[in-house]
Formats: structure tokens, C-alpha cells, sequence
């Protein structure tokens, strides 16, 4: 006799609420650690790290204004999300290429679900890249003399920049079924970059991810005009809705996966729509004020007689101007000695970031136009603009200077220095010490002769105190219109020059 024992399908099998997503997220730390140790990927996070070391140690000024330290976090997390781009459609298609997609089919983890964890793939390699945002964000917040603050909304980039193009690189596995396409997207979108970035039209360009600006010009944060809250509204939206439609086209369905894609693309459009407006009209008015009567938005103090106006981010930087002014005049003679001076923190905002207008030169007696940037350069620029103004009485009259009084105007501008020579060579043009060249400052630039170059390089070589001793015994004639530089190098002590002393028209 055969008893036949019937045993209901599935008695032994039981079903846990969660389970499937536990097994979500462990193939989501395994496509995790596959993806961060993908050679691209490996490579291109070699290349932000490198990149972000050696261009801050390039960096113009010694002292960062934070609201553009943070969008100095952005174009090199592009680098790193192409190569998750890359990666994360190759990790799509593994089983594909492998010829294992039937097997999946006897998993209880659906086709969305592994899906779901490639996204978190995507995720992971983003919050990687925000923490290197934080770190180097945060070392040029620690950075003594540092001004202003950043804005999330632009420090949020780069991550959704990563996050972005590994969603998209997802989505594109899910409708192409080959690992060529991939690498063909990396090509099509390095060129669409380069082609929408150079172009001048604001609301084109908010399209893309990154928005870099044509010129490094500094301004006081609420003159910037950028939206950068709504842009980082747009990026999230649209990874979202890359996301979501890569669930979508794995075979999840759901009311919710559909409500989640129409979500992401209304926040899409508020945020691209809203990023796209334009400036206002009281941007505009402000950035003209700004402008053409800094007054009226700048605070004034003063040190030891002289006035320095700034505006509101810049006042922990008149320390600093003070300093060097004070050291200019300690060189100088005559009445120039104890001359106070009125120091006004200027910028050309009418044209916002983009544009790169020149400061005119001030023709108020003792008025002197210092910049927004600070350190390196700007501090030997700054120092020739005030000699200029102790010496010729304005900025107007010292910019059209063009006489030996050019020696006594550099000698008071870098003597002082540690390492004059590097300072000429800095101030320069042409990064040269010898022959004729034009000196920067933050307005119209001055003219040294040939012949003035070899004065004054004789001077520096000379001991600081040898020289300010005869600056000032000689300083009403070194001070004389049409003094010559043969006449100045007399006067001071050292060999008449043998260079050509014409200066241009």
C-alpha cells in the first residue's frame, strides 16, 4: 500500500515583510563597492582630488571670498560623474553582456528592485563626492582672512551633478540595450558642454548642470544675481525623474513610481522655468548703485586718520589696507609722510559676473580704489596705487604720470617689501625687471621707461634705510613734474641710467 502524502506548494517558504528590500540594499553595497573600485572611477576621483589640491594652491588671492570658493567646487565633480555615468549603465548591462539575464528570472528580487540598487549605487558615489565638496569648501573657510559665506544651493552641484549622471547613465541602460552606447554619451555630452557653455544667453545655459562664469570678477554676494537655489531645485528634479523613470521602465508601475515622476518633473520645470528669469530690475538698480555711488551701501572707518570704505562682507579686510598704507607712507617725505588718504572699495557690477569692466580712475584729492580680491598680486597693485596718490595727488593725475617721478612712486610701493624684486616682477605686465613696462593697479595702469627700471632696480638693491633717507631729503624735487630719471638716480645716489627714458603717448 502506497500512501500518497500531499503537502500544500509553498508550506515550507515564508514570506518576510521586508525582505526584498534587505536583498535591495545588499546588491546595492555590492554594486556600491564594485562601482568605487572601478578602474574609470578610481581614476577620475585621482583627478578631482589632484586637480582640487594643486588648483588651490594656484589660487590669485591669499584670501578667499567664499561665495566664490563655492562654485570652485563644481566643475570638477563633472569629471567623476561621467565616469559613474560610464560605470553604472556597464553594471546595468552585466547580465546582458554575461548571457545570465534568464537566470534572474527564478530570483524573488524583480528586475525594478535590482534597479533600485544600481540608484543607490549612484548615491553612494555622490555623497562621496559631497564630502569632498565639505573638505574643500571647509579648508578655505578655515583660512585666516577669508570673507563672506557660500551658498548651499552651489555647493549642492557637484553631488547632483554625480547623482545626475549615473541616474541618466541608468535610465539609458534600461532603454539601450548595448554597452556601446555609453561611451558614446560621455563624447556627445563633453561636446554639448563645451558648445551651450560658451554661450552668452542666461537662460540657455542654466540647462546645464554646471554654470560656470566667463571671468574670475568678484562681487558682493547679493550683487552675484545667480539662482543658484532654484538651479539646484532644477538638478534635483531632474535626477529624480531619471530615477524614477528608470524604475519605471524596469517594470514598476505602481501608482506611486508614476505620481513620484510626475512630482520630479513639475519640480523640474519650477526649477528651470524659475533659474531662467533673468535679473530683476532691483538687481539691476542695486548693482548700479553699487557701481557708480559705492557710498551709499559701503560703512567707513578709520585708522590713524585715514578713511577705508567697504562694503558690509569686506570690513575684516581693512586691517589689511591699513597696513600697507601705512607702510607706503612711512617711506615717503615731505607732508606725503602724515597724509591721510581716503581708501573706497569699488567694483564694476552693472554687467554682474560675467562682465570685466575697467575701474576709471578717481579724481578726488587723496581718494585710492582698491579691488574685492586680496593677496598675491592685488597687495603690490594696491600698494602702487597709493604712492601713486601720495606722489601726484589723485589717481587721475598719477595714471597719466610720466616723468622720473615713476621711480619715487615704485620705490615707495615695494620698498617695504621683503622680496621687492618679486614684487616688480608681480606688478608687471610682462612679469619682467628690466626694460620698459606698464605696472597694474586697480584702476588704469601706470608706465615705467627703461630707464626708470634701472633706477629703481638699483634702489632696491640697495639697504631700505640708505634710500628712505634720501627719499625724503630730496622728496620736493623727486616729487617735481618733469623730473628726469637720470636726474631722480642723481638725487638718490646711484649711476644714471643708460635705457631709454621716452615714455609711450
Amino acid at each position: 500500500m502506497t500512501a500518497v502524502m500531499e503537502q500544500p506548494v509553498g508550506s515550507s517558504v515564508r514570506a518576510e515583510p521586508g525582505g526584498s528590500w534587505a536583498a535591495v540594499f545588499a546588491l546595492a553595497l555590492f554594486e556600491t563597492r564594485r562601482l568605487l573600485t572601478r578602474l574609470p572611477v578610481i581614476t577620475a576621483f585621482l583627478g578631482y582630488v589632484g586637480w582640487t589640491v594643486w588648483r588651490t594652491g594656484k589660487a590669485w588671492g591669499d584670501f578667499p571670498a567664499l561665495h566664490d570658493a563655492d562654485r570652485d567646487t563644481q566643475a570638477a565633480p563633472m569629471l567623476v560623474g561621467l565616469a559613474v555615468l560610464l560605470c553604472v549603465n556597464h553594471a546595468a548591462l552585466r547580465s546582458r553582456r554575461h548571457g545570465t539575464e534568464q537566470h534572474f528570472a527564478v530570483l524573488v528580487l524583480q528586475p525594478w528592485r535590482r534597479t533600485v540598487a544600481h540608484a543607490l549605487s549612484a548615491v553612494a558615489a555622490a555623497l562621496l563626492v559631497a564630502v569632498c565638496v565639505a573638505v574643500q569648501f571647509g579648508r578655505e573657510a578655515l583660512r585666516p582672512g577669508a570673507i563672506g559665506q557660500g551658498s548651499v544651493g552651489e555647493l549642492v552641484v557637484g553631488p547632483l551633478t554625480v547623482l545626475l549622471f549615473g541616474l541618466f547613465g541608468l535610465l539609458l541602460a534600461g532603454l539601450v540595450r548595448s554597452a556601446l552606447v555609453g561611451p558614446l554619451l560621455v563624447v556627445v555630452f563633453l561636446f554639448l558642454f563645451l558648445f551651450f557653455s560658451g554661450m552668452s544667453d542666461d537662460g540657455s545655459r542654466w540647462l546645464l548642470p554646471v554654470v560656470a562664469e566667463a571671468t574670475s570678477n568678484t562681487l558682493p554676494s547679493d550683487l552675484m544675481g545667480r539662482p543658484a537655489a532654484w538651479h539646484a531645485l532644477y538638478l534635483t528634479g531632474l535626477a529624480l525623474c531619471l530615477g524614477l523613470l528608470a524604475v519605471l521602465v524596469a517594470g514598476n508601475r505602481k501608482p506611486l513610481v508614476l505620481a513620484g515622476v510626475a512630482g520630479a518633473v513639475a519640480m523640474t520645470l519650477v526649477g528651470g522655468v524659475a533659474q531662467a528669469g533673468g535679473d530683476s530690475p532691483e538687481l539691476n538698480r542695486a548693482r548700479e548703485r553699487a557701481t557708480v555711488d559705492p557710498e551709499q551701501v559701503q560703512s567707513c572707518v578709520r585708522r590713524d586718520g585715514s578713511t577705508y570704505c567697504a562694503f558690509p562682507e569686506w570690513g575684516p579686510r581693512v586691517d589689511d589696507w591699513a597696513g600697507v598704507v601705512d607702510r607706503v607712507r612711512s617711506l615717503a617725505g615731505g607732508s606725503a609722510h602724515q597724509q591721510d588718504v581716503v581708501v573706497r572699495q569699488r567694483v564694476e557690477a552693472r554687467y554682474g559676473l560675467s562682465g570685466d569692466g575697467a575701474l576709471m580712475p578717481l579724481e578726488r584729492p587723496h581718494e585710492v580704489t582698491v579691488g574685492t580680491q586680496w593677496g598675491g598680486n592685488r597687495v603690490p597693485e594696491f600698494s602702487a596705487a597709493v604712492a601713486g596718490v601720495l606722489v601726484a595727488g589723485n589717481e587721475k593725475a598719477s595714471t597719466s604720470m610720466c616723468d622720473g617721478r615713476m621711480v619715487t612712486v615704485m620705490w615707495l610701493a615695494l620698498g617695504w617689501k621683503s622680496d621687492p624684486m618679486a614684487a616688480l616682477r608681480r606688478v608687471r605686465l610682462d612679469d619682467s625687471v628690466t626694460g620698459s613696462a606698464f605696472v597694474l593697479q586697480p584702476t588704469d595702469g601706470l608706465y615705467m621707461t627703461d630707464a626708470q627700471t634701472e633706477v629703481l632696480r638699483e634702489l632696491l638693491r640697495r639697504p631700505r634705510a640708505e634710500v628712505t633717507a634720501r627719499v625724503k631729503a630730496h622728496w620736493a624735487e623727486l616729487t617735481a613734474p618733469k623730473v628726469t630719471a637720470a636726474r631722480a638716480a642723481g638725487l638718490l645716489g646711484v649711476k644714471a641710467p643708460e635705457g631709454d627714458d621716452k615714455c609711450l603717448d
